[in-house]
């Protein structure tokens, strides 16, 4: 894990901007992120819980969403927000990031500090077809 970079940074201001737009009244732990496109677009997602926890949506995920249907197909990086010391993406959604970006970047707060890693980095022999 490295220090983000300028741009990793301002990635992740447009994941804080998102995070009062989260829906979590059961965990009362909001998420928030951002992912940036190959082109350079940038779409938000919040974490949308459900009363059946299963059906819970995470913010990634939503994001990445929000991105494949505006027609993009390749991401660059993801940036996630929480009002915690620490919110690495779960592991189901560094599997959907990994089919659209098996080499992006994550921003993510860890330990207290925000910190960047590839996705490669959190998400050792990934699976893919």
């Amino acid at each position: 894990m490295r220090t983000p970079t300028d741009a990793e940074l301002h990635l992740h201001e447009a994941a804080r901007s998102a995070i009062e737009r989260a829906y979590a009244p059961y965990s009362g732990f909001p998420v928030a992120a951002a992912v940036r496109t190959a082109g350079g677009a940038v779409f938000l997602g919040v974490n949308v819980e459900n009363a059946s926890y299963g059906l819970t949506s995470c913010a990634e995920r939503n994001a990445v969403f929000a991105a494949i249907a505006a027609g993009h197909r390749r991401l660059e990086a993801v940036a996630v927000h929480a009002e915690s010391d620490s919110a690495a993406p779960c592991g189901a959604c560094r599997q959907v990031l990994h089919q659209f970006g098996a080499g992006m970047t994550v921003v993510f707060p860890h330990g207290g500090a925000l910190v960047a890693a590839s996705l490669e980095e959190l998400l050792p022999a990934a699976f893919a077809l």
